[in-house]
Parts: structure tokens; sequence; C-alpha cells
């Protein structure tokens, strides 16, 4: 199985990454947040917030390893394929260290994606991603700077980390076809 993940900044692009790969090239996409921790909230019955999926992959850290978002993605994939071929496994967004190391460990490899800061808090906020309460701009940089370094438990998380391990480093300050051309360049996509 091809498998690469991706991880950076809030509003940088990662998804966008991910539905290039899928998009384009075939690979089935599986969304940290989207296809494993807000299925899960749901289930539980817990609100969709940033800190509720932070405090639930910490859980899932601390009861399967480091690694457990990956290896939740990867059971996905499988259960999503049913005996057929799929293509590639992206995932998006790691968060921690450990999942890094997973992908490594699967062959894998990790692209860190990020963009000027202001840029990222303008693409949230004009989607509509800036939640019920819109956050000032040092609020988003503070938000931000809390998940860059663990808080001492090293199940928390770790964007510092990860980006530390990262194999494939993407800017993406300018419009979405120039992003998509580097994508492909750096992915070696063709």
């Amino acid at each position: 199985m091809k498998i690469i993940g991706i991880a950076g900044t809030n509003g940088s692009g990662k998804d966008t990454v991910s539905e290039v790969l899928a998009n384009d090239y075939g690979w089935t996409f599986i969304s940290a947040s989207g296809d494993l921790l807000i299925p899960e909230l749901k289930r539980r019955s817990l609100p969709l917030e940033r800190q509720q999926m932070a405090d639930l992959s910490t859980e899932w850290r601390r009861e399967i390893g480091m690694g457990a978002i990956v290896i939740k993605a990867v059971e996905e994939y499988q259960r999503r394929a049913k005996g057929r071929e799929l293509g590639g496994l992206v995932i998006s967004s790691l968060r921690h260290p450990g999942e890094v190391d997973k992908v490594h460990e699967l062959g894998g490899k990790v692209v860190w994606v990020d963009a000027d800061p202001m840029v990222r808090y303008q693409r949230i906020y004009s989607r509509g991603q800036g939640g019920k309460d819109q956050k000032t701009f040092d609020d988003f940089l503070a938000e931000e700077q809390a998940e860059m370094q663990h808080s001492g438990d090293e199940t928390t998380l770790s964007l510092d980390g990860v980006k530390a391990k990262a194999d494939i480093f993407l800017e993406n300050n300018g419009t979405l076809e120039t992003f998509k051309k580097t994508i492909i360049k750096a992915l070696e996509l063709q």
C-alpha cells in the first residue's frame, strides 16, 4: 500500500493536497477529523470542537499507541477496500510525531504544508470555518501555538514534532492553480 501523511498548520491547504491525490490520482483520502474523530464524537454525543478532537486523539494514543490515527486510517482504508484494489492512502491531518513514525514504518512519506499566518486566518474565516465564535487573529495564533508543542504529556498534540520529521515541505501562499503545480512537482505525480 502506498501511503502519504499530510500535516501542517491550520488553513495551510492540507485538504487541498489530499483532494488532488484523491480526485486527480485515485488515492483514498481519509480525514483524521472528518472520517475518524468526528464520527466517534457524534457516537459519544460530545461537542464537535477542536479541543474535543484533540482529547479524543490523545485518548486513542494512550490506548492504541502513538500512531493511533494512522492505525485507524489504515483500518478504515481496508474496510473501504473490502477485497478490491484501491489507490494509495492519503491521511490528513497528522498532529503527533508518533503518527509520522507510523507512516514511515509503513514505507510512506509525510508532507508538511504551511502558509503565511494571515493568509491562513483569512482562508479559515472566509470559508466560515472559524466556528460560531469568530476568533481574532491573536486568538487564532494562540490556539495554533498551543498545538505546536505537547503539554508535557507525550500523548498530546505536537505539530513541531511532526514538522521536524516531515519529508516534503510545501508553501501555499498563492493561487490554487499554482499550489496544484507545486503539489504535482513535489510529489512527482504525472
